[in-house]
Formats: C-alpha cells, structure tokens, sequence
C-alpha cells in the first residue's frame, strides 16, 4: 500500500510527519510511505506578525489542498495551527490525534534564568500575542518584540545577542531534539496558559477514507481526543481568531474520570484580560458521549467569557484589523513591537 503524506517543508514539520511515518511502518512494513513537502506562504513570508498576512491558517490551507486536490492521500498539521473560526473543507475531518508532546511554552535564555530575573527593559522575542498578553501581566516592565521564523532561525537570533530571551513551545523543540539542549526554564501554566491544541499533532483525511481511517485508529490517543475536542469546541464557539490573544488547555484527570479545561481572552489594545475555567465527569460515559462532553464542556466555557465581554473584544480586534488595511499601513511604524507589551 502506498501512503502519500503532505506536510509543511519546515525541519519540525517534517520530522512530526516522520514520526507518524514510522508508526504506520511498524503496523505495516511493507507500506511505501511518500512525503509530500509544501512551502506555505507563513513559512516564506517571515517579516511580518502571522496576524497580518492571514494567520495560521497560511501554515495549513496549501497543505490541505494537496489532499482535496488527490496529490496526498493524509496531511499532517500542528493542531494550533488550524482555525478554529473556519470549518473544515467538505468531505475532510481531523482523523486521528496521536498523544499529545508536552503542552507548556518555555522561556529560552543563555542561562536558564526565570521571567523574573531577566533584567527590566529587556527584550523577549515572540510571534505570540497570547504570550505576550500573559507574560506582560507578571513582567509589564520587559519589551516584547516579534520573532518569527523556524525554530532554528529563532534559536540563532538569540545566541546572536538580539534579545535577553525568547519563548517556544517545548514540544517542538522536543521534537527536534533540541529542548534537553538549550538552557531554558518551563514556564508554568498558571503563569501562561497554551495555545488551542498546542502539543497535539492532528491528521486530516477524507471521511470516505476508511482504509486510512483503519490504519490509524491505533494511533488515536483517547485523552488526547477529548483535549482537543474540548479546546477546538471553545474556539469555535468563541469565533476566535489569530488577532486576538486566546489561550485554552484541557485536562483528564483521576485516569479519565474528568476533564477540566481553562482558558483565557485578552484585548490587544488595552490589556484587559478574562479567563474561565469547568470541569465535566466521564467516568461511566460511552465513547462517543465522552467527545460530545468534551465538545460542550467548549462551548460552556466560551459562553463564560462571551458573557464577561469577549465577543467584544474579538469584534473590536477584526475592526482595527480591517481600518489599518483600510489606511494601508499595515502594522505602522513600529511593526517590530506590540503596540501593548513595550
């Protein structure tokens, strides 16, 4: 049988693809696996916030295309890397999520040091306004600048001096085989909360698919599921998007008794920020009832934050979004800088 992978060209995507390769190769050796590489516009236009030139999305749409279009038969994606605002193409579902890496960000400095010792006034590289909207609350007094960038790009830009630390997800740098590496500190979930689905990888086929559905169902992570389905619930639910700093993170617990999940919505303009948080039983709950759960436990915790103004706060990001397009100045003059974290 012959498999035909799409994916992002970037060294992390690839190797995140190599992995699941590898894992179909142990249910069937004699499958001939074929990668099919894409360079996306988000991994060729590096000068700029991803808020600016369509979001995440730009990482994923190409990829998927390969699969619509029959040149791949899967696609392997980041989670956090998908909309949640944009359903997915008729005919394609999110198939398989295998366990879930590490979900926590890590702050990476040339000695290891804590948010808190890092010198006032300082630079902190990110391309993240959901990091930055967290971190600011606990150090308002530190420049964050935008970095973007392969990991390696990233990693270079800080030995060379540029900023006194930046900050990555752990899980793609253990996946390159780079956290153990690097002097870093993890930085705590009750101090910056993840991005939706960060950590998770998530496989998209063709419902009709069900040779490839087979194949993977050995692969699918039922903690991992619920997650996801959880987090992707609250973002739809809250029509979230790229130019708004959103964070969500759910957790089983008790060997899946209970999923809990917390989350936060900041304003990018004035620094207000909301968070909730709800937790549902499982224990007892078939399958398919634990995921519809997992999926209302989403939409309840978004209608919290809807009630506490969050509607309000994303309409507001989408309108001064489109009167800077408007005004052609796209991200202004100090497009290196969030406008609300200096």
């Amino acid at each position: 049988m012959k498999i035909r992978m799409a994916t992002r060209s970037s060294r992390l995507a690839l190797n995140q693809t190599r992995s699941v390769a590898a894992w179909i190769r142990k249910q069937m050796p004699h499958a001939e696996i074929v990668e099919v590489p894409v360079q996306t516009r988000g991994d060729k236009v590096v000068d700029r916030p991803l808020a600016e030139i369509g979001g995440k999305a730009l990482f994923v749409s190409e990829v998927e295309r390969c699969v619509i279009e029959g040149d791949a038969d899967l696609a392997v994606h980041s989670l956090k890397d998908i909309p949640g605002d944009v359903p997915l193409p008729d005919g394609m579902e999110l198939m398989c999520f295998p366990e879930r890496e590490a979900a926590h960000d890590v702050l990476l400095t040339p000695d290891s040091s804590e948010l808190e010792a890092l010198e006032a006034g300082g630079s902190i590289g990110t391309c993240s306004p959901r990091r930055v909207a967290q971190l600011r609350l606990r150090r308002p007094d530190m420049r964050f600048e935008t970095l973007r960038g392969n990991v390696e790009t990233r990693l270079r830009r800080l030995d060379e001096g540029r900023y006194q630390g930046i900050v990555l997800a752990a899980a793609g740098l253990r996946r390159l085989g780079l956290l153990d590496a690097r002097a870093h500190w993890p930085i705590p979930i009750d101090l910056c909360l993840p991005a939706v689905g960060q950590g998770i990888l998530a496989i998209e086929a063709p419902s009709e698919r069900s040779d490839l559905r087979e194949i993977l169902q050995g692969l699918e992570h039922e903690s991992t599921r619920l997650a996801a389905e959880a987090e992707r619930s609250f973002l739809k639910a809250l029509q979230g998007n790229c130019h708004v700093p959103i964070a969500a993170l759910a957790r089983v617990h008790d060997d899946g008794a209970r999923l809990s999940l917390d989350a936060f919505v900041a304003s990018s303009d004035n620094g207000r920020t909301l968070s909730g948080t709800a937790e549902r039983y499982l224990r007892g709950r078939e399958r398919e009832n634990q995921i519809s759960t997992a999926q209302q436990l989403g939409a309840e915790v978004a209608a919290s934050l809807i009630e506490q103004g969050a509607r309000k706060i994303i309409v507001d990001a989408a309108m001064t979004k489109e009167r800077h397009a408007r005004q052609g100045n796209g991200h202004g003059p100090d497009g290196d800088r969030y406008k609300w974290g200096r």
